[in-house]
């Protein structure tokens, strides 16, 4: 504590010197001195935020990053990657790892304990103190929070990592020494009119009497919001009563299944949705996605590493561009499958990675200021392409196995009013 604070108070600009220095004590010392000073901690509940075009890796947390480099290096050496509790997305496996849960009030206290775990080593503790009929609530974020949207000189470019069509799960017993049953659900928070933020409950609940287990899943609808801001686990006692309650597991998988659009409401976060890498992305005008590409191409980004085999579609009309169209599984701005449309008439199929390379192409004849219907499917390592609802594409490629979805244009304008992703399954 005593090297941070000096490197702290240094002056000018010292986040950089102290976030080094605190690496290398990490590496010297280990947890025991950051355990015996909470305020190095607790505060932050092992959260990072980092912006980058691979906009599915904007909310995540030193856990979750921990493993991505231990995984990069096992990969690197042969080895199989390390996946704790069948790689779930939040396990709480190493000490004192909370993966950026917090209390929304002071009934509940959370840590991180040994056991109570099937899968695992460890789990995260709610010790709770209720009323009667009282309740309270843990959550990590899942998209920008509220006390980042202001931010400008470091402005905050992530996509959501939770999405409709995409199913919730949670692990969770109940201490043997409770005196009364625990109560279960799922909820998230998830930015509605204004940019306020509204809660939404699972479809169900568990009853855990003392030393119980259970598990929780809620499959998200299309309905369901497309900027939901955290998740997590609502805990509640019918009388009033003080216990622990254990999460063991929270993760999601499953393609998404959603319609990027203006909402039927005042707000500015679905627009934030996307990691714009487009010269010109303008709220100003009638359709929801008004882009224009002064040079070079440009990609508007959105979605996860989660997501594998899908649909991306949007019915999309050019102006004065060189090329445009969709993509799917991107990783940024270099690595994705992308279905455009060129001018002298052609329509391919390209992967982008170490390069740009033409999987397949067709001769179509287009003009500006017309609308057309593209669609591309990824499932395996088959690429389908769809133009106004005829198939005119297929490719077989392995070298991108996942990612997001994105808009994209050269040299020029397109617009769209929607951006639709769903399973390969569901037409």
């Amino acid at each position: 504590m005593r090297s941070l604070t000096i490197v702290n108070t240094s002056g000018w600009d010292t986040d950089c010197n102290a976030g080094n220095l605190g690496c290398l004590l990490g590496i010297m010392n280990g947890l025991a001195p950051v355990e015996a000073t909470p305020a190095l901690r607790d505060p932050i509940a092992d959260r990072l935020y980092l912006s980058t075009a691979d906009g599915g890796r904007g909310i995540t947390d030193a856990v979750i990053e921990t493993y991505h480099v231990v995984n990069s290096g096992r990969g690197l050496a042969g080895l199989d990657p390390v996946e704790p509790k069948g790689g779930a997305r939040f396990h709480f496996d190493l000490p004192g790892a909370v993966q950026g849960f917090q209390a929304e009030d002071g009934s509940v206290r959370l840590e991180n304990v040994a056991g109570h775990s099937r899968l695992g080593q460890r789990s995260l503790a709610l010790h709770y103190q209720f009323g009667a009929g009282a309740a309270g609530r843990v959550a990590t974020p899942t998209f920008i929070p509220p006390d980042m949207i202001a931010e400008t000189h470091y402005a905050l470019m992530a996509a959501p990592t939770l999405y409709p069509g995409q199913t919730v799960r949670a692990t969770l017993s109940a201490d043997s020494a409770n005196r009364t049953p625990v109560t279960w659900r799922l909820f998230y928070r998830a930015y509605a009119a204004d940019d306020t933020l509204e809660i939404s409950y699972g479809p169900g609940e568990i009853v855990l009497v003392p030393g119980a287990e259970g598990a929780l899943t809620w499959t998200l609808g299309r309905a369901d919001s497309n900027t939901i801001m955290r998740v997590g686990i609502e805990v509640a006692t019918a009388a009033a009563a003080a216990g622990a309650a254990y999460l063991d597991t929270l993760t999601w998988d499953g393609a998404p299944d959603v319609i990027f659009t203006r909402p039927p409401f005042p707000g500015t976060l679905w627009r934030r949705v996307w990691v714009n890498a487009m010269d010109h992305f303008d709220a100003r005008w009638p359709e929801a996605f008004h882009l224009s590409q002064d040079e070079g191409r440009g990609l508007l980004m959105t979605g996860t590493a989660d997501w594998s085999d899908y649909d991306v579609q949007s019915s999309i009309t050019p102006h004065l561009a060189a090329a445009w169209g969709i993509a799917a599984r991107v990783q940024g701005l270099k690595r994705y499958y992308a279905l455009l449309l060129r001018q002298g008439g052609t329509l391919q199929v390209i992967k982008m990675r170490e390069g740009e390379t033409v999987l397949a192409e067709t001769p179509v004849a287009w003009t500006y200021d017309t609308a057309y219907e593209l669609r591309l499917r990824v499932r395996g390592t088959h690429i389908h392409a769809w133009l106004n609802g005829e198939l005119c594409l297929e490719a077989h490629d392995s070298a991108l196995t996942h990612g997001g979805v994105a808009l994209v244009c050269e040299e020029g304008r397109i617009v769209t009013d929607a951006v639709v992703v769903h399973p390969p399954h569901k037409v």
